[in-house]
């Protein structure tokens, strides 16, 4: 899966989760960026990626993560890893 590939998924996963069509996962978007994006979500969104991607992170990497592209990089290091 490459990063176009994971982005749409997160695409995929941000529209459901905030129940908006017209959210796209961009490198730069960040929850600054989205008023419904709280830790509620926040959890919602990880928990989501966890069960799409078939991985699980860590509470210290979400922690350092400042926007979606971060999220992505930890994504795909995490399926090359498994």
């Amino acid at each position: 899966m490459d990063k176009q590939e994971i982005y749409a998924a997160l695409t995929d996963i941000l529209q459901d989760v905030f129940d908006n069509p017209d959210i796209v996962a961009t490198p730069d978007l960040s929850a600054s960026d989205v008023p419904e994006w709280d830790s509620f979500n926040h959890i919602n969104i990880v928990v989501a990626s966890e069960m799409r991607f078939g991985i699980k992170f860590k509470t210290a990497e979400i922690e350092s993560l400042r926007n979606v592209g971060d999220f992505v990089e930890l994504i795909a290091s995490k399926r090359i890893a498994a």
